[in-house]
């Protein structure tokens, strides 16, 4: 999984957006599930998840303040 360009994710629409964040959290849960059974191989998926999740938001609440504010 590669980091997604911020120029990528600003062209999603909101529900893309809220879905994929939803997505990334769930991919997650499933992470820190897996590390706890001594499932997980790929411990690097933690930091760009974490990455991509947090970029989606920042897109997301520079959405809604542009929003509130017009």
């Amino acid at each position: 999984m590669a980091r997604p360009d911020t120029a990528e994710v600003r062209k999603l629409t909101d529900a893309d957006l809220t879905e994929q964040i939803d997505g990334i959290r769930r991919e997650l849960f499933d992470l820190r599930f897996q590390q706890a059974t001594r499932q997980l191989s790929n411990t690097h998926r933690f930091k760009e998840a974490r990455i991509k999740l947090a970029q989606m938001l920042t897109v997301q609440k520079e959405r809604l303040r542009s929003n509130a504010a017009s």
